[in-house]
């Protein structure tokens, strides 16, 4: 293949990455690049394009983990086959009731995916060492920041914020959501659209109203145990659907016969699997092709990424209406700020508007209106910055300590989100080695932990959070490992 004709900018409104990946990726949507066809080496589109190597590398790695390419060894980049499936899904959403705004639209004016039961089971067992996947860093939240806002807007006799507010929550604040949500994430709504609530179980548990009681939920298997059990207790039934290195299967899903399915396409818990872009494209066809059929997209840890850009959310391919998004601000700011959102397509919104309406707002508007401010002031997008930081710091230090083990273990789920994947390379006693963790004290969490239905499996798979450690603590408790694993 020829070199790409790309034009690219250097005013600085775009990293050169970006614009490399986002000509790629428009090509291949767009029909121009074709399934199979080879793209030019990191090496000759470098200097076609008189930038660095490096500088195509993140291009291509982001395609790549978006599912838009593949890597041959020794051989190349080539295309995936994506661009039927974008044809298919233009088609039909030409047929189904758009979104009222388009893409682009400028707008004027512990609630994470957890072990379950596993942390209860075991608490109050002291741990020198506790890998939780569920854990976050507080020691560099920025208080003062937040103290200073709380200050200023309790200073003032601000008597509105004492009243009841809206049901779906303070309009300025799901304005504010809207626009964060649209530059980080891709997503694709107005803030009517968005329901501001109390963490995500209250959100859930919401849909039984939206969607009602007689509906088939298909969940992956393995995945978020709680979500599973506050649909258990009002659906009508609720299947499980297997994971594979793509993420759910469509396949099996199509014959579970669901109405309803709740996927994590971003960085699904626990497997830490990135859906690539194909697969999506087979998801959202799969919701089209019937009026009730509906996604949640819970995109609970997006915000951390270490290579390249984030991946864009499922939300923002659906041209049709049937994704219901719904993230939090539990593991970008801290658990004890339980406030999630939930975006919800048209169709489902007038649901809301005619059988939820009478509902009360679960948040305060004090602690709305202090978030609002903590986001609008730009306070939030430096904590992320910081946060992705150290994040990064703490992730490559324990991929080091792991190494010595990838003789016995194949590491999985790694840059992204705030844990990896440790799996036996042979056949291997999961809870055994926890046990033994436990005895050096270290507190690993089992795969076993999130599977929602038993599945036949031999290997060993232990869940390796670092978030709520120092660096310190992930090098002294691999160490511990040593003669464990």
């Amino acid at each position: 293949m020829n070199d790409l004709a790309i034009q690219l900018t250097d005013d600085g409104s775009k990293h050169l990455y970006e614009q490399i990946y986002e000509y790629i990726r428009d090509e291949i949507k767009e029909g121009k690049l074709l399934a199979g066809e080879k793209l030019p080496s990191t090496r000759s589109l470098a200097e076609y394009l008189q930038v660095a190597r490096s500088t195509v590398e993140l291009a291509y790695g982001q395609l790549l983990s978006e599912g838009y390419i593949e890597s041959s060894a020794y051989r190349g980049y080539y295309i995936c086959r994506v661009e039927e499936l974008y044809q298919i899904m233009t088609d039909m959403s030409e047929k189904k009731q758009r979104l009222p705004y388009p893409a682009g639209h400028s707008f004027a004016g512990e609630e994470t995916a957890g072990t379950g039961t596993a942390a209860g089971e075991r608490a109050g067992k002291p741990f020198a060492y506790d890998f939780s996947p569920n854990a976050v860093d507080m020691s560099v939240f920025p208080f003062g920041t937040w103290r200073k806002i709380t200050k200023d807007i309790l200073s003032g006799d601000r008597k509105e914020l004492f009243a009841l507010g809206e049901p779906r929550g303070d309009a300025e604040f799901r304005k504010t959501i809207c626009r964060y949500l649209h530059s980080s994430r891709g997503v694709n709504a107005s803030p009517e659209q968005i329901i501001v609530g109390a963490g995500n179980d209250y959100l859930l548990l919401l849909l039984q109203y939206i969607l009602g009681k007689n509906i088939r939920a298909a969940f992956e298997n393995p995945s978020y145990r709680r979500a599973y059990r506050i649909f258990s207790s009002f659906a009508a039934e609720t299947v499980t659907v297997p994971v594979d290195e793509s993420g759910i299967s469509v396949k099996e899903l199509a014959r579970s016969g669901a109405d309803v399915a709740y996927v994590m396409p971003s960085h699904q818990y626990p497997t830490g699997v990135v859906m690539p872009i194909g697969r999506r494209m087979e998801l959202l066809k799969w919701a089209a092709e019937e009026k009730d059929r509906y996604l949640i997209e819970d995109d609970y840890d997006s915000e951390f990424r270490y290579r390249g850009k984030p991946v864009p959310s499922l939300q923002a391919s659906d041209t049709a209406g049937k994704v219901i998004y719904i993230g939090t601000f539990s593991k970008s700011i801290a658990p004890a700020i339980r406030v999630s959102y939930m975006v919800l397509p048209p169709a489902l919104l007038k649901r809301y508007e005619k059988e939820c309406a009478f509902f009360s707002s679960t948040v305060s508007r004090i602690d709305q209106t202090i978030l609002n401010e903590f986001i609008r002031s730009g306070a939030f997008e430096r904590h992320l910055n910081k946060m992705r930081k150290v994040y990064k710091e703490k992730h490559d230090i324990l991929l080091e300590e792991l190494r010595p083990f990838l003789k016995k273990y194949r590491l999985s789920g790694e840059y992204a989100g705030l844990h990896v994947l440790l799996s036996s390379k042979g056949a291997a006693d999961e809870e055994a080695l926890i046990r033994k963790a436990e005895e050096k004290g270290v507190r690993l969490y089992g795969l076993h932990e999130a599977v929602l239905e038993p599945v036949e499996k031999k290997e060993a798979t232990v869940l390796l959070g670092y978030a709520g450690l120092k660096k310190e603590e992930i090098k002294e408790g691999i160490s511990l490992l040593k003669g464990v694993l």
